[in-house]
Order: structure tokens, then sequence, then C-alpha cells
């Protein structure tokens, strides 16, 4: 079913909708859907191919799995693509794997589709991120789909180096950053007030920042 948004992530999202279901293939530790429990395993919900997904709307596809994964059958990706297409509507799709959005760019109209990807810190941090994508990996792959309107979302937020991080943002090219801090109590390696001000000030050099309630924690 199409599922009205509640802003938590982005305040213009209308909606979110979700055909793969199912445990992340990138099992990243701190993931909100940890709080409901072991996740059922990957799958294709092909119910969802019935849904109506209106006019004018904004939707979130994929929001709770990552379904540009390099595990996730290609047909599946098609699918969801397809129905998408059928409908006027703006789409945003968000990848820790934006590769294989790159892969597949010929089918995302970058009219009615916007890319994002998580950056939460230049360090790959394997016992965090797992099975991601390195994070220069996912912003080379960004730099390189130039024809679409681009996101980053730095969350949850952890410790990084300075002037990689800033290159790696600037790299995606991104018309607005999203900053949010771990809200899941996870214990993650988490930069200084100091650390996060100045990259804060330095990203606004070329972006729009919007910063999450929840930043506020480590900026006290």
């Amino acid at each position: 079913m199409l599922n009205k948004s509640n802003g938590n992530m982005y305040s213009w999202i209308t909606h979110t909708w979700n055909t793969i279901k199912g445990e992340c293939p990138h099992g990243c530790t701190y993931c909100y859907m940890h709080r409901w429990g072991k996740q059922k395993p990957v799958r294709f919900d092909e119910k969802e191919l019935k849904t109506d997904l209106g006019t004018g709307n904004f939707i979130f596809v994929g929001s709770s799995c990552d379904m540009f994964a390099d595990e996730i059958p290609t047909e599946w990706i098609l699918k969801t693509l397809n129905h998408c297409d059928k409908f006027d509507n703006k789409y945003l799709i968000q990848s820790k794997n934006p590769q294989r959005i790159w892969s597949l760019q010929t089918l995302i109209d970058p009219d009615k589709f916007v890319i994002c990807t998580t950056i939460e810190s230049n360090r790959y941090i394997e016992m965090i991120m797992r099975y991601s994508p390195q994070p220069d990996e996912r912003a080379i792959s960004m730099y390189e789909l130039s024809q679409y309107k681009k996101y980053v979302t730095i969350e949850p937020i952890m410790d990084f180096s300075l002037n990689e991080m800033i290159r790696l943002i600037k790299l995606c090219n991104p018309i607005q950053v999203n900053i949010g801090a771990d809200s899941g109590n996870n214990h993650l390696p988490e930069p200084s007030r100091e650390k996060l001000l100045e990259l804060i000030s330095e990203l606004q050099k070329f972006t729009i920042i919007d910063k999450k309630t929840n930043l506020q924690r480590l900026l006290k």
C-alpha cells in the first residue's frame, strides 16, 4: 500500500512505497528497521504492483530496504520502476550502492526521479557498515549520475576526517545535504561539536543544509 510519510527524513516526501521487503542485504548495525526485531528474508511483494500511486505525489520508493543492493534481483527493480512510470509523480530513490543506479540509468527518468545516497562518514567502518559499499565508491558513482537532482544524507553522522568528508560530499554535487545523529542508542563513534560545526560551515558554501532535530544532541 501507499503509506503517508511522517516527514521524519524528508519534509517534502508525501508517501513511501515498498515492493522489496525484508532484511536489507547491507546489514548496517544502526538501521532503524532493527527496532522491529529480526527481519524476514528479503523478498518481492507482487501485491504492491496493484497499488495506485496517485498523481502529484513525491514518493520515497524503497524506504525500508535498499532496493539497489547487489543481491537484489534486477527483475524486482525493473518491475518497481515500470510501475512508477505508469503514474505522474516524482520519486526519490536512495541507495548506498548508487553504482547499481548508474547501471540502470537509461530506465530511470531524471525528470521524475531524484537520487540520494548516505555518506555517514568518509571512513569505512566495517563492523558498523558491514556489507555496504565504501563511502568513496558511493561518492564516485553519485558524481557520474550528473543528469539527476541529487541529495546526500549524513545520518547517523559518525566521526570523520574533515577535508576528506568535504571532498566526498562535494563530489556528489548535491542540491541538499541532510544531517542527523544516531537516535537509536547504537553507541556509534561521533564527531565533536567543534568538528561538526566546521563541517556544516564548509558544506554551506556549496549546498543547502537541512539539520535534523536529533542533531541538536551533538550541537549542545
